[in-house]
């Protein structure tokens, strides 16, 4: 089999980055500005709603909150696209292993659930644009993870076939939209779903606590 037909697919917060602090931060500073503490039941809360739900919860639960959902949403844009452009750090081997399967001539992309617009800030922060073939974001698929399509989009705009595809996932939805596309997954450690490793280790074909313990199959 040719190199070319293979390929690793990252996702990107949480993956790559080390950036899944920023949501919580932007909470604190946000709702630090109507003078509420961040509640321990956010968290748990708003997993898994829409950026329109979570600024109706919000309304909903903080009636001290002057913003419209419209203000509101425009704030938490401005701000993390400050902490992708300026502030988000790859984690530790990310670049090493990118660059490794650059030189074997793996075919690479991105899959992710963020935005468009702050994954490419990320990525030109971090000057690694140009070693992704394929960036597939949220804005680009109907259906979320852990529906497949994400994946099986990456997969095509990199001509390589879902069972010739690597994928790195630090959550379990990921995990799912993976395996649920037949690829092949390996779970990544990060410590803001450290409470959910062990459902990560059963979902995946693979677990690593970092990069630097995983192997590049030589092709």
């Amino acid at each position: 089999m040719h190199n070319k037909e293979r390929a690793l697919i990252f996702d990107l917060d949480g993956t790559l980055l080390d950036s899944m602090w920023i949501w919580p931060e932007i909470d604190r500073l946000y709702l630090g500005r109507f003078d509420y503490q961040v509640p321990g039941s956010l968290k748990a809360a708003i997993e898994g709603m829409s950026f329109d739900e979570t600024a109706m919860y919000f309304k909903d639960h903080f009636p001290r909150i002057t913003d419209s959902v419209k203000e509101m949403q425009q704030c938490w844009h401005d701000l993390s696209f400050a902490f992708y452009s300026e502030k988000v750090t790859l984690k530790p081997g990310a670049k090493e292993l990118l660059q490794q399967a650059r030189q074997q001539h793996y075919r690479i992309g991105i899959a992710t659930s963020n935005s468009g617009k702050l994954t490419n800030a990320a990525l030109r922060h971090l000057d690694i644009t140009d070693l992704f073939d394929a960036v597939v974001t949220a804005d680009e698929v109907s259906t979320g993870k852990p529906a497949p399509d994400i994946y099986l989009a990456t997969a095509a705009q990199l001509h390589v076939r879902p069972e010739n595809c690597i994928v790195f996932e630090d959550v379990p939805k990921g995990i799912q939209a993976a395996k649920r596309a037949g690829m092949y997954a390996v779970a990544v450690r990060d410590a803001q779903s450290d409470d959910v490793w062990e459902e990560k280790v059963r979902l995946s074909d693979e677990a690593v606590s970092g990069f630097g313990e995983w192997t590049l199959p030589l092709l």
